[in-house]
């Protein structure tokens, strides 16, 4: 068939586009325009060989194989097939692990079906030169597209350049049409401020750590308290109020810090506090930390809100599944895939933005915004359950990464206070409340 195809490794394009226009070949340093570019490979493509395109395979790595971002956009673009290897991490760096086999396997299969006349290789990996040999031998033209080496030098194998039938190089000016660096003023740019609302969760503490804090406090004090009592006692001396001192185990009336005639807790008012572990927490415990931690951040548990204790007015907020229908099901994936970037703090936001406007009562909006930070459980789950499509989950044990459940969380709340805000401005026009 008279038609070309283009494999593209993009491992190689965007590293190398990296290294060409930030110095380094960290692909985080450079913005892409996934349309763009594959609208510039398509034209160049069928203008150099003269042939209409059949189709564009794009070859990349990705944790798991799971699609990211960029891959959900590029797949469901015409003419573009993507084709996943693993991407693992070793010694600090990261790797591409089956991506030149995919690449070879598909090389060869191309040549043998006789499905195109020309094939296009964006690639410097050496690996694919028995693929590219197979290629010719089946009478299809292979042309060998480079990126424009930093150093001005080859970045792509001898042998595989010195077998292509042509070879061409993608400049700046081409590449810039579509990349761009995130930062020009160096290779080591100040870490960006954090986002005042993920400071804000972070700077509330766990329950666990207050707690053994507060206990090993009372500690201290009690056994301080213990001694000053015994020595009152070996003294004949009672306490301010004429009872007598605590004893050193902690039975009678409450225990005087010494020199302050203020009471201390001891252990066992602390064990109050927690209570046996079937017994729900005391009124006095610290509750708007504990949204924190939920079962859904490790594995996603779904429980009945009357197994997690909640109380009536969050038991009943209704989750984004009950709310959405099969119709706005299909357009919210669509939007998933084309617009929605995948960063953790946006991802919050388009979560919290679609439960809002599918609430069938605006009330629920301020029952939840006194609760910050806490979300309740099974909300929280299916927000974290969301995000793990976005290529969010890491390596590790599926879980999310601690930080990015931060900014997950504080993307939700910002769209909460937004909505709330809005409720409570005046009307344009408006004039002041009267009395």
């Amino acid at each position: 068939m008279d038609r070309c195809v283009v494999l593209v490794d993009a491992g190689y394009l965007l590293g190398a586009a990296a290294s060409l226009l930030a110095g380094d070949p960290s692909r985080s340093r450079i913005s892409v325009d996934h349309a763009g570019l594959v609208r510039q490979l398509r034209e160049r493509a069928e203008t150099e060989t003269g042939l209409p395109l059949l189709r564009i395979y794009w070859f990349d790595g990705a944790p798991d194989r799971v699609p990211q971002p960029e891959h959900r956009r590029l797949r469901v673009m015409p003419r573009v097939t993507v084709r996943l290897g693993a991407l693992t991490r070793s010694d600090g760096r990261w790797a591409q692990k089956g991506v030149d086999a995919a690449m070879h396997t598909e090389l060869t299969e191309l040549a043998r079906n006789r499905a195109c006349t020309d094939i296009v290789l964006v690639t410097g990996d050496g690996d694919l030169l028995p693929g590219l040999m197979s290629a010719k031998e089946h009478g299809v033209a292979v042309h060998l597209w480079a990126v424009q080496a930093a150093d001005g030098d080859y970045n792509q194998s001898e042998d595989l350049v010195a077998e292509a039938d042509e070879r061409r190089v993608l400049d700046r000016a081409w590449i810039t049409r579509a990349v761009r660096a995130r930062d020009l003023t160096g290779l080591c740019p100040p870490p960006p401020a954090p986002r005042p609302e993920i400071a804000a969760i972070l700077s509330a503490p766990l329950p666990e750590a207050a707690l053994a804090s507060a206990e090993r406090a009372a500690e201290r004090a009690a056994e301080r308290a213990a001694d000053a009592a015994a020595a009152g006692a070996r003294n004949g001396e009672r306490d301010p109020d004429g009872a007598p001192a605590r004893t050193a185990d902690g039975h009678g009336p409450a225990a005087l810090a010494p020199g302050t005639g203020r009471t201390v807790p001891t252990p066992k008012d602390l064990a109050g506090l927690r209570g046996p572990a079937s017994a729900a927490p005391h009124p006095t415990a610290p509750q708007a930390a504990s949204a924190l931690r939920w079962s859904s951040d490790r594995g996603w548990v779904e429980r009945p809100p009357t197994s997690l204790g909640e109380p009536p007015e969050t038991a009943s907020l209704p989750t984004l599944a009950q709310l959405t229908s099969a119709e706005q099901r299909w357009a919210d994936r669509e939007e998933d895939i084309t617009t929605v970037g995948g960063d953790p703090f946006e991802v919050g936001q388009v979560f919290a933005r679609r439960w809002l406007e599918r609430l069938p009562e605006q009330s629920h909006v301020q029952r939840l915004s006194v609760l910050y930070p806490r979300i309740p459980h099974r909300i929280d789950g299916e927000l974290l359950r969301y995000a793990a499509r976005f290529g969010l989950l890491a390596h590790k044990d599926d879980q999310i990464d601690e930080h990015d459940r931060y900014a997950i969380r504080a993307g939700f709340w910002r769209e909460i206070d937004v909505r709330a805000a809005a409720e409570h401005a005046p009307a344009p026009g408006a004039g002041p409340a009267t009395p």
